[in-house]
């Protein structure tokens, strides 16, 4: 993990801000921040020492992934719009895909079509559904080869992205039910749950399942048993902490698991928050 991040360090102007390593995901946020081409240069030579070192044909983990370098997001911060930002992604996903011949995909504001802006719907069948994924004329990859070869089945594909900051956020619970954590993620994400009566989904005229939307906007999660911890978690990603931040989330949490008969035992960030958050979450608990 620390001869990949380190990597960055090499790029004169590039600061490693983070390193968030999670057992049970075995998955790692790396952040780091500068000039744009510089932070294009060191994200090239990161992705390239990640395909050298993972081979994901004995990679496993809790969460969602189709890649050595999973998804590798260019966030703008100061004095760069996002048009300008998703140009830069792809120029990078150009040459990791012409100089690594790793295959990838645009997503969120760099997304090459409607159906792509999604991280999920672009990861959906992970690594393991890429052969299949591959054979689909509507997933030809963005960028690289476009047919599965021996580099695929190394070291998977990336999806790179301009896109506002996103808050990876876990919530612990005292319960060990997956079940029950995700009714509460259920609860809260803007997808909410399927709707169901006497047991059966409930169709539209189209034949989709119709939807309970859940409380709160810009929110996705779901609920996992954390074998660390012993405990069921909720994980939420926070895409527009604007319309729904940080502090909200918990205290919903807090209020559903709590209707449910559960309690929230704790809280972690995966990688970094800007500083406003923590100062947000401090005035609204002291009021």
């Amino acid at each position: 993990i620390h001869t990949i991040a380190n990597i960055v360090k090499t790029v004169e102007g590039v600061k490693l801000l983070d390193i968030d390593p999670g057992k049970a995901t075995n998955r790692t946020v790396i952040t780091f921040v500068g000039e744009p081409e510089k932070v294009i240069e060191a994200a090239f030579r990161l992705i390239r020492k990640a395909s050298e070192l993972i081979d994901m044909s004995k990679q496993t983990g809790e969460h969602p992934r189709f890649g050595a370098t999973d998804v590798c997001p260019l966030v703008p911060i100061a004095n760069i719009s996002m048009e300008e930002t998703a140009a830069y992604a792809h120029m990078l996903g150009k040459r990791v895909g012409e100089e690594l011949g790793i295959s990838g995909y645009f997503y969120e504001n760099a997304a090459t079509s409607e159906d792509r802006k999604n991280l999920a719907t672009v990861r959906s069948g992970e690594y393991e559904g890429l052969k299949e994924k591959f054979s689909k004329p509507d997933w030809k990859p963005d960028f690289g080869p476009t047919v599965y070869n021996t580099q695929v089945k190394k070291s998977g594909v990336i999806a790179i992205s301009a896109r506002d900051f996103l808050i990876a956020y876990n919530v612990n619970l005292n319960s060990t039910s997956t079940r029950r954590a995700n009714a509460i993620a259920f609860d809260i994400r803007e997808n909410g749950r399927i709707k169901m009566v006497n047991g059966k989904k409930v169709l539209d005229t189209n034949g989709v399942p119709q939807k309970i939307p859940g409380k709160l906007k810009a929110v996705k999660g779901i609920g996992w048993f954390i074998e660390e911890y012993g405990v069921a978690q909720i994980s939420y990603n926070l895409t527009n902490i604007n319309v729904s931040p940080l502090h909200l989330v918990f205290d919903k949490t807090c209020e559903r698991a709590q209707h449910r008969g559960i309690r929230v035992s704790g809280s972690e960030l995966v990688g970094l928050v800007p500083k406003k958050v923590l100062i947000d979450a401090g005035v609204y608990f002291l009021k």
